[in-house]
């Protein structure tokens, strides 16, 4: 799937809960994506949970 496409579809999910149901779900639905969205790279990567915290700190050392 292109990033466009992945784009669209949170876009599109972001707007049916704002307009179905709120201020609170689109906030309840865009936080559930970024948790989605940080475990996906996680998964995908392999990366440990640490050094993709650390951002670029940890290759300096």
């Amino acid at each position: 799937m292109s990033t466009a496409l992945g784009g669209l579809i949170a876009g599109m999910a972001l707007g049916f809960a704002g307009w179905f149901g709120g201020f609170g779900a689109f906030l309840l639905v865009a936080a559930l994506g970024a948790v989605g969205f940080v475990v996906g790279r996680l998964v995908d990567e392999g990366t440990d949970i640490r050094a993709f915290l650390g951002g670029r700190d940890q290759e300096r050392r």
